[in-house]
C-alpha cells in the first residue's frame, strides 16, 4: 500500500471517492446557470471544511452530481445532510424571487438523495483478488 495515488492520515491509507447526486423537491427545473455556479463554491468550500476533497462538480436544472474524496472518518449521511441544509438556505436567500414560483415553503432539495462509492475495480476482481489470497503454511 505504498501507491502515491491513495491518502494517508495517522492511522490509515484510503482511497474513498464517491458520487452523490442531489434533485430538487418535486424534480422542479429550477437550477440556473448562476445557482449552480454559487452551488458549486459553496460545496468547494463545504467539503473542505469536511477534510473532503471536491473532484467534479456539474448538475442540470433539477439536480447536481458532486464526485468526491472523503476520509474514513466522515459519516456518510451527516454530510449529506448538512450539505443540503448549506446549500439550500443559502441558494432560497441569493434566488428567493427566482424560486418563489416553484416553492411556496421553504423547500429546494428532495428528501432523498442518492450516493454511490466509485472506484477502478469491479466487484468481481476485488472478489477474486481477495479469494486468491494464499495464508502461509506454518512450519
Amino acid at each position: 500500500m505504498n501507491d502515491d495515488s491513495y491518502s494517508k492520515n495517522r492511522h490509515a491509507c484510503f482511497k474513498l471517492t464517491y458520487h452523490l447526486v442531489v434533485v430538487t423537491k418535486y424534480r422542479h427545473k429550477c437550477i440556473t446557470p448562476d445557482m449552480l455556479w454559487m452551488m458549486q463554491e459553496i460545496t468547494q468550500g463545504f467539503l473542505e471544511n469536511w477534510g473532503c476533497t471536491l473532484i467534479e462538480f456539474n448538475g442540470e436544472a433539477d439536480h447536481i452530481h458532486l464526485l468526491f474524496e472523503a476520509t474514513p472518518q466522515v459519516q456518510l449521511s451527516k454530510l449529506v445532510n448538512s450539505y443540503k441544509t448549506v446549500t439550500s438556505r443559502a441558494v432560497r436567500k441569493e434566488f428567493s424571487e427566482h424560486l418563489a414560483q416553484y416553492y411556496w415553503k421553504p423547500y429546494f432539495w428532495s428528501n432523498s438523495y442518492m450516493v454511490l462509492s466509485t472506484g477502478g475495480a469491479t466487484i468481481e476482481t476485488i472478489k477474486k483478488y481477495i479469494q486468491q489470497q494464499d495464508v502461509p503454511k506454518q512450519q
